[in-house]
């Protein structure tokens, strides 16, 4: 037997807002999009790799040399992380 649900359309903007000010993301980063993310903060080799936290948004929050430091940050603020693969 199937059973089919019917959930409820989520627009792009409706997502974005979820989790805003309670929820931040954290993925590694080369230095090539730092200069995308973080727009005149920090210039690293474009080869480099460091870990970026962003919020539920998208919203570029923080750069740190690893994983920890990314997490140690979101905590700080009182933000739930999670990583993004």
């Amino acid at each position: 037997m199937r059973h089919e649900t019917n959930f409820p359309t989520v627009s792009p903007d409706e997502l974005a807002k979820l989790g805003q000010g309670r929820v931040a993301y954290m993925r590694q980063i080369s230095g090539r999009e730092i200069a995308e993310a973080f727009p005149g903060t920090v210039e690293l080799d474009p080869n480099a790799t460091v870990w970026a936290l962003f919020g539920a948004d998208g919203t570029p929050l923080a750069i740190a040399d690893d994983a920890g430091g990314a997490l140690s940050t979101a905590f700080q603020n009182d933000l739930t992380p999670v990583t993004v693969h």
